[in-house]
C-alpha cells in the first residue's frame, strides 16, 4: 500500500510484537564466548575478547619467530617485525572484525522494530513479518553454518592463502622450494591458525551480513506503507542507508587488508604502487556495492510510491490552487487587503514545499552522502601508501599546499 489508510477490519488477532532482532546474538562462537566469560548477554567484555583473539593469533607468531631466529632484519628476507601484511591484519583488522558485533548490535538490532514502530508495516503483513524475523535469527544460530565455514576456511582457505596470498621470497613463515612452501614453526601457526581464525571471522560476517539482506528482501516483497512526503526523501526507508554505516568496521578492516598486502608488495617484492590503482579501486567499489547494493530490491516500491505520490500532490495542488484563484484572483469584488490576514498563502507554500519533497524522493533508501562514507571508511587505510611513494615531509607540503 502506498497512499491511504488500511482498513480496521483486515486483521481479527492481533499479531504480537516483533522479536528481539540481533544479527550476532547467535552460533556457536557466540555461545563459546559467553561459557568462557568472554562476552555477556549483552555483548559486554569486548576488550577480553579482542585481547584472547589478539593474544591466540599474533603473539605465537612473535615468540615462534623469535625462537627461530626469523623476527629480526637480516635472518630472512622478510623478518616477522618487518613483516607489515600480517601485523595490519592480525593487530588491526582482526580487532576491528571482532569489535563489529558491537557496533552492528547497537545500530542494526532496532531497525527490525523501526517497520512495526513506524507502520511501514501493519495489518496482516506483521505475520509474514515476524515469521521472517524468526527465520533469520534460526539462521544465524545454525551450527551447520559455523562447521561448514570452519571446513571452507581449512580446505579452500588454508590453498588460497598459500598459492596466491602467501610471498613468494624467504620470509619468517615460509621458504620457497620446489614450487611448494616450506613451513617454519611459526609458519605452521600461521597457516594452520592465525589465517584460519581471520578468515573464518570474516567469512561469518558476510553470511551475517548475506542474512541481513536476506531478511529486508522478504520485508521488501511485503505490502509496505511508503509515505512519498517523508522529509527523509526515501518514503520513511531512509533509516536504511543510514544503517549501512554500520557495517563500516568491517570495511576498514577489508581496506586495512589491502592496504597492507599492497604495501608488503611494494616494498619487498619491488613493484610498482601504480599497478594496484585498478585493484584497489575495484575492491572499494565491489565493498561498497556489497553493503548498499542489495538495498535497491526496495527501489520497485519507492518508485511505484513517487509515482502515486506525485499524481496524488499534483491532484491536490490543483484543486487547491484553482479555489485559491476563485477566491482572491476571479473574484474581482473581494477586498485584497484581506489577504494580507489570510493563511491562504502559506498553505499554498507548504502545499508546494510538500510537492517539492515528493518530486525529490529518492528511488533507493540511501543517499550520496552515504556512498561516499562507505568509500572513504573502506578507502582511508590505503592513504598511507602514499609514504611508499613520496617521503613525508614532502607528502605533508604537498597536503598543505592542496588546502592552501
Amino acid at each position: 500500500m502506498i497512499l491511504g489508510h488500511r482498513s480496521k477490519a483486515t486483521t481479527t488477532v492481533a499479531e504480537p510484537e516483533p522479536p528481539e532482532f540481533s544479527l550476532v546474538h547467535g552460533g556457536p562462537l557466540f555461545q563459546l564466548t559467553q561459557r568462557a566469560h568472554l562476552s555477556g548477554p549483552s555483548l559486554e567484555l569486548l576488550h577480553r575478547r579482542v585481547l584472547t583473539v589478539t593474544l591466540v593469533a599474533w603473539l605465537p607468531l612473535l615468540l615462534l619467530s623469535v625462537l627461530g631466529g626469523h623476527a629480526f632484519a637480516g635472518a630472512v628476507t622478510i623478518p616477522f617485525l618487518y613483516d607489515i601484511e600480517t601485523h595490519v591484519r592480525l593487530l588491526i583488522a582482526l580487532p576491528l572484525i571482532v569489535a563489529a558485533e558491537v557496533v552492528v548490535d547497537i545500530r542494526v538490532s532496532p531497525l527490525v522494530r523501526c517497520f512495526v514502530e513506524r507502520r511501514i508495516v501493519t495489518g496482516d503483513d506483521l505475520r509474514a513479518f515476524n515469521a521472517a524475523v524468526r527465520s533469520t535469527m534460526r539462521a544465524d544460530d545454525s551450527v551447520a553454518a559455523e562447521i561448514a565455514l570452519l571446513i571452507l576456511v581449512y580446505t579452500l582457505g588454508v590453498w588460497l592463502w598459500q598459492s596466491h596470498i602467501a610471498l613468494a621470497a624467504a620470509t619468517w613463515y615460509a621458504r620457497p622450494a620446489a614450487g611448494h612452501l616450506q613451513f617454519t614453526a611459526a609458519g605452521y601457526w600461521n597457516a594452520f591458525v592465525s589465517i584460519p581464525i581471520f578468515q573464518f571471522l570474516l567469512l561469518r560476517w558476510y553470511v551475517r551480513i548475506m542474512l541481513w539482506f536476506r531478511l529486508l528482501w522478504r520485508i521488501s516483497r511485503l505490502d509496505l506503507h511508503l509515505t512519498p512526503a517523508h522529509p527523509d526523501q526515501a518514503g520513511g526507508l531512509g533509516f536504511l542507508g543510514r544503517s549501512a554505516h554500520a557495517f563500516g568496521p568491517i570495511l576498514l578492516a577489508q581496506g586495512a587488508v589491502l592496504s597492507g598486502s599492497i604495501a608488503s608488495r611494494v616494498l619487498y617484492d619491488g613493484q610498482n604502487l601504480t599497478s594496484f590503482t585498478v585493484e584497489a579501486v575495484s575492491l572499494v567499489g565491489a565493498l561498497v556495492l556489497f553493503i548498499l547494493g542489495p538495498l535497491v530490491m526496495f527501489a520497485p516500491k519507492l518508485d511505484r510510491a513517487k509515482r502515486a505520490g506525485l499524481a496524488a500532490y499534483s491532484m491536490l495542488a490543483n484543486r487547491y490552487v484553482f479555489r485559491f484563484e476563485e477566491k482572491w484572483i476571479r473574484a474581482g469584488g473581494m477586498d485584497q487587503d484581506d489577504l494580507l490576514g489570510s493563511g491562504d498563502i502559506q498553505s499554498l507554500a507548504d502545499l508546494a514545499n510538500s510537492y517539492q519533497i515528493v518530486r525529490g524522493m529518492r528511488v533507493v533508501p540511501f543517499g550520496r552522502d552515504d556512498v561516499i562514507r562507505l568509500v572513504v571508511t573502506t578507502a582511508v587505510p590505503l592513504l598511507p601508501l602514499a609514504l611508499t611513494v613520496f617521503p613525508l615531509q614532502e607528502l605533508v607540503t604537498r597536503l598543505i599546499k592542496l588546502l592552501l
